[in-house]
């Protein structure tokens, strides 16, 4: 079994960001900044907490920004001497944290996410036995090394972070026309959407998504995958947001100012609840 730090992550960062287009004309949606960083960068430090370091970033529409800013990541935090005639460049004093493996691999711009990741595993999943896979607009409090450890016990071929969804109206409960409870924005306790985060035994990648570009992930490979009741949900009770929107946007840029981001603190405890507990806890124990 490979150690968590050598299990690939692969994030789709390939997309047009229709829905923000006024932050996306002219850098993809995962470098839309959240604070003084692109919500790409949160992204891989949520997995990098929980021990992920292996990142291969699935990149489309305006791939040269993505590419930019990691090539550009070491000068952009330090001081550095340029010598222009011999063409070197010498780093002093670097300050960053940040001891990942990132491997940027274009897969196309209009290519939909299953073919992204069938062109990237194919060239960067390496004999990995599992892999994760995540996009790049979601964020969360979710323990991902405890999901890992859920999907190996499990044995399914994939499992998915399942999450409450959030509702954009206040509800209203009536006794007749008597109004007995107001909730402004409630989650849906008793529903489960599909959270975004993903993990994987090798063998999907080859036989559930295809090279065509017209294959979309959460349409025949996902499908394919729970009729053959090979899909597991993992139940996550805590913090989970999307940026579709630009409200989405302002409102994960006020948790992030605010010094109180969930996703940048300690993982949520209620999962312990829903998810077998006694297995995450002899295999924390076990450090598995």
């Amino acid at each position: 079994m490979h150690p968590i730090n050598e299990i690939p992550v692969f994030i789709l960062c390939g997309g047009l960001g229709t829905r923000i287009k006024e932050e996306t004309e002219f850098k993809p949606k995962p470098m839309v900044p959240i604070g003084e960083h692109p919500i790409l960068w949160h992204i891989m430090h949520l997995y990098s907490r929980h021990g992920f370091k292996k990142f291969i970033l699935c990149t489309g529409f305006k791939s040269e920004v993505i590419k930019e800013y990691f090539l550009n990541y070491s000068s952009m935090r330090s001081d550095f001497t340029v010598d222009l005639k011999n063409n070197t460049l010498s780093l002093h004093g670097v300050h960053y944290e940040e001891d990942w493996e990132v491997t940027v691999a274009y897969t196309g711009e209009e290519t939909m996410t299953g073919a992204r990741l069938f062109l990237a595993a194919e060239k960067y999943l390496g004999n990995a036995l599992h892999a994760a896979v995540t996009y790049g607009d979601g964020l969360s409090d979710v323990n991902l090394k405890r999901e890992y450890m859920y999907h190996l016990s499990h044995n399914k071929i994939g499992t998915v972070l399942g999450v409450n969804p959030p509702s954009r109206f206040g509800e209203i409960r009536l006794d007749e026309d008597k109004v007995v409870d107001f909730s402004e924005k409630p989650q849906f306790k008793e529903k489960w959407i599909n959270g975004g985060f993903f993990f994987f035994k090798r063998e999907f990648f080859s036989q559930y998504l295809k090279r065509q570009s017209d294959c979309v992930l959460e349409k025949f490979p996902l499908i394919e995958l729970a009729k053959s009741e090979q899909l597991n949900l993992y139940k996550h009770n805590g913090f989970w947001a999307c940026m579709d929107t630009q409200r989405d946007r302002d409102e994960l840029n006020q948790l992030w100012n605010s010094g109180k981001a969930p996703w940048a603190h300690n993982f949520s405890f209620v999962d312990l609840k829903v998810n077998n507990p006694e297995f995450i806890h002899e295999a924390s124990l076990n450090g598995k």
